[in-house]
């Protein structure tokens, strides 16, 4: 008894010593560190020029954690915070931009505008380069026009010319395939699936689609000609041109200079006088990312980007999957308001929409954030509709860009019977089910009479509940509401006129009430983002992006901190959500079929 008493002293001291070299350990390589981020930085050159490329498509906010393979994605939200660092940080002179391939949407376009006009503001100079203005829709010219200089090359394209898209309608085939499309919708302006349903443009979509459309148009033509200076007719005049060459948009004053790539690299060093050296904007990011989301921050912003959906996010080494996840939401909206330090929240958010439950999750964390004492302002990016607006109604505040795809207050749940298809290509098929409704959902046969009735019930009871909760979120009439509704799309700006959004504006005009909602000096705003990347692949793709630029102390200590090894050992292994926009704004019940 006494050795194997001796024994366990020694395996115990053992493990104590382990621990206690462990801790050493740590603490040796936290000074190492401490004393190369003195030594270095954070790696980047004392005089440059930002590069930002636009000319691939670009998420909102909450990329989410690179998958293991690959880095992650550049979103709105990032560059309208690093151009606000930027701005302050007296190395960087200016910023080149490169777009022009249709990939900036109008409202995001709006966005980055005001982020350009603050960091033009502090003294710096903006360049938009094109190789030509190869997209139709005015996104990208909205962009650059907030430039100091727009430069296009010799006889390209500018065929900018105003906003516009097209449908496309299933019902005619599926009628010959023996499709039976079963799609209850509320109400008449709710369309996403009409495509299943009509076999043309519905009076109804038509007169929403042309009135938001026009709505967008005046404002990306009242951007352009208060950042050219130009009358309206003019700029009107000069789109209706299009397509046309750089030598014409030069006569009508869109643009000011025409050269090549390595022309414009000249100018840029001029401007920025000697020894200049060029960074990428994702270098310029990635090097403030051990700052991010170390200490105190007095605002949280929250980062809502692409489909709603039930249930969480689970990564693969290899896949980060995108969306809203209704519990990963809720969570970091939990989070946010449980930070003691938090005295104002941001709900930025950027979805068409998706499921029922999910966007009542959040709604209720929303709500309850709120109920703790923490306003909340949304900041709605390109598209807030449907349960993009679901999630937004209770908002102290609502911010929207004019160009804000919003609204849409209404609800789609049904499905396509393919029965009489798999009979007209020979397919037999059998169903065996106890239950009258378990197989509801078949897709191999049409809805009973008593099923299609309970499906509108369902319908109907979510409609109610959706308009019950934006007149008593936005402190409306519900009749008022339901005029407004009906599943219909409204530009910010005709939003802001049917009082379902409070301000026009960006991130900034947000974050400033939140600022006044929250009794925080605008000078003292500091922000931190949810969700925010945790756990062991969250902490490996992090050491992967930062190996290069990023040497900075306290961002060391941060990497060190969700390192896999501090993972494991303090326990702490989470996945959390990312995100990209969706394509139909819905609010789709649990029938409906994925991807309408």
């Amino acid at each position: 008894m006494i050795r194997f008493l001796a024994w366990c002293r020694a395996v115990l001291l053992s493990v104590v010593t382990g621990l206690a070299k462990f801790v050493v350990l740590i603490a040796i390589l936290v000074l190492v560190l401490a004393g190369i981020s003195l030594a270095r930085g954070d790696g980047l050159a004392g005089n440059m020029v930002l590069s930002l490329d636009l000319r691939d498509a670009i998420s909102d906010s909450a990329a989410g954690p690179a998958s293991f393979l690959t880095s992650r994605k550049l979103t709105v939200m990032d560059l309208v915070l690093a151009l606000d660092a930027a701005g302050r940080d007296r190395r960087i002179k200016g910023m080149v931009m490169r777009l022009g391939d249709g990939a900036v949407s109008t409202a995001q376009a709006q966005e980055i505008t005001a982020a350009l006009k603050r960091f033009r503001a502090r003294g710096k100079f903006v360049i938009a380069e094109a190789d030509a203005f190869n997209g139709a829709g005015l996104g990208d010219y909205v962009a650059a026009s907030a430039a100091d200089q727009i430069w296009m090359q010799p006889k390209s394209n500018f065929a900018a010319a105003g906003t516009g898209g097209g449908e496309i309608f299933l019902r005619g085939l599926l009628d010959k395939v023996g499709a039976q499309p079963q799609i209850a919708k509320r109400a008449e302006y709710k369309s996403a699936a009409d495509m299943f349903m009509e076999k043309d443009i519905t009076a109804p979509d038509r007169e929403q689609l042309q009135a938001l459309m026009q709505s967008v148009y005046d404002s990306a033509v009242a951007d352009i000609a208060a950042a050219r200076r130009l009358p309206r007719a003019a700029v009107v005049a000069a789109l209706q041109a299009s397509p046309q060459f750089s030598e014409d948009a030069l006569k009508a004053k869109l643009i000011d200079r025409i050269g090549y790539e390595d022309q414009i690299e000249a100018e840029a060093a001029r401007r920025a006088r000697a020894g200049v050296k060029t960074v990428k904007m994702a270098d310029y990011i990635r090097s403030r990312e051990g700052e991010a989301g170390f200490g105190a921050a007095n605002i949280a912003i929250v980062e809502a980007s692409g489909e709603i959906r039930d249930g969480t996010a689970h990564n693969s080494p290899f896949t980060a999957a995108g969306g809203i996840f209704g519990d990963d939401m809720a969570a970091a909206v939990r989070a946010a308001a449980r930070n003691t330090t938090v005295k104002a929240i941001v709900l930025r958010v950027d979805s068409p929409g998706g499921s029922v439950t999910a966007s009542d999750k959040i709604l209720h964390a929303v709500k309850a954030a709120q109920a703790r004492g923490k306003p909340v302002v949304v900041s709605m990016g390109s598209v807030a509709a449907s349960g993009g607006y679901y999630i937004s109604a209770s908002a102290d505040r609502i911010v929207a860009e004019p160009a804000t795809i919003t609204g849409s207050i209404g609800v789609l749940t049904g499905k396509v019977s393919l029965a009489g298809t798999a009979k007209l290509i020979g397919v037999g098929t059998a169903e065996v089910a106890v239950g009258a409704n378990t197989l509801m959902d078949s897709p191999f046969s049409p809805y009973t009479p008593q099923q299609w009735a309970a499906l509108n019930r369902e319908a109907d009871v979510i409609y109610d509940d959706f308009t019950t909760k934006v007149a008593k979120g936005r402190k409306l009439p519900l009749e008022e509401v339901r005029a407004v509704a009906k599943g219909r799309v409204w530009s910010g700006a005709d939003a802001k006129t049917h009082r379902l959004v409070d301000e026009m504006g960006g991130f900034w005009t947000a974050a400033g009430l939140a600022a006044k909602l929250g009794k925080i000096a605008p000078a003292d705003m500091t922000f931190r983002v949810y969700p925010q990347r945790r756990g062991l692949l969250g902490g490996l793709s992090l050491m992967l992006e930062r190996l290069d630029a990023r040497l900075a102390l306290w961002g060391r200590v941060e990497s060190l901190l969700a390192s896999p090894a501090a993972d494991a050992l303090l326990g702490e292994i989470s996945a959390l959500p990312a995100g990209t926009p969706g394509s139909a704004v819905q609010l789709r019940a649990a029938h409906l079929p994925r991807g309408l």
